[in-house]
């Protein structure tokens, strides 16, 4: 996202800050960490706001990535998304040992990262 608005994070902590979001935060299944990363992604590029106008414009923001993710791949919680529950050691195993990453994993960070691309360009 940095790359693709040309803004200077500063430091190699923008990876290291998302590496918790894996699994739906921590493999608790909760919300897709793609999703998540989005939203900070957003969060980047618009800044805090100033006002209360502005903070509720840029939630909006955040709002219609996670309304158009959901709408994409039908669902925004890794547990769903996924059919695993990975706080259980033998879901952990079967999805190291499947295609789930690739047909489902990457396809879900694909799709927030362009919708939050594509978002952000709607506002420009």
């Amino acid at each position: 996202m940095c790359q693709e608005f040309g803004l200077e994070p500063g430091n190699t902590a923008i990876p290291q800050i998302a590496s918790g979001f894996a699994g739906g935060i921590g493999n608790t299944g909760a919300v897709c960490g793609a999703v998540v990363g989005g939203v900070m992604a957003i969060g980047l590029k618009l800044g805090r706001a100033d006002s209360m106008e502005g903070m509720l414009q840029n939630l909006g923001v955040a709002r219609e990535l996670r309304r158009r993710f959901e709408a994409e791949m039908g669902e925004i919680g890794c547990r769903e998304l996924t059919g695993l529950d990975l706080t259980a050691e033998e879901d952990v195993a079967q999805l190291v040992s499947s295609d789930i990453p690739k047909e489902v994993c990457f396809p879900a960070v694909a799709a927030a990262y362009r919708l939050a691309v594509d978002l952000l360009r709607e506002i420009e």
